[in-house]
């Protein structure tokens, strides 16, 4: 069963949705459901990931600042070295093939890591960071994640890039 959050409120007897319509498309009448609890993700939490990321970007050192052409390129690139990505493997039949698919995959899409073994195309792409696509546990590992991967990058310590980006 594939339902979207639903948002209710306890009213001191009953958990009462605030859609009702919404959660009679989704919920049986007399059906019991087993409930978790997701807490909010702070807005300010995400502001602060991209914040300290934009200045770690424009203090790459000028060999890594090719390979990142912007700080959407480091964020994501830091979220596949993290383990965070979604991954397909493509048998393209081979080495010669597999070249030519993983050339045109390159092509549609910058953010893509595209890897060839063999006859093997490896594509990873970041897991998203939104806030439908991420609780706010989730979140906060990807981000201390890519803080640490961005770090090790820079040769500094994580909490050097978090301080730097609150000067």
């Amino acid at each position: 069963m594939n339902v979207p959050p639903q948002v209710f409120r306890w009213d001191g007897e009953h958990m009462v949705p605030h859609r009702p319509r919404t959660a009679d498309q989704h919920f049986v009448i007399g059906t019991d459901y087993r409930m978790a609890i997701e807490e909010e993700r702070s807005a300010d939490s995400h502001k602060h990931q991209f914040a300290w990321l934009r200045e770690a970007w424009m203090n790459l050192p000028e060999g890594l600042a090719e390979q990142y052409p912007s700080p959407e390129h480091l964020r994501k690139r830091a979220l596949i070295e993290a383990g965070f990505f979604n991954q397909t493997v493509v048998d393209a039949g081979s080495s010669a093939a597999a070249l030519r698919v993983a050339a045109a995959f390159r092509a549609r899409d910058e953010f893509l890591l595209v890897i060839v073994r063999t006859k093997y195309v490896i594509l990873r792409d970041a897991q998203s960071q939104s806030l439908r696509a991420m609780g706010k546990r989730d979140f906060q590992a990807s981000k201390d994640a890519v803080l640490a991967v961005v770090a090790g990058l820079l040769g500094v310590e994580p909490e050097e890039l978090q301080r730097a980006e609150a000067a």
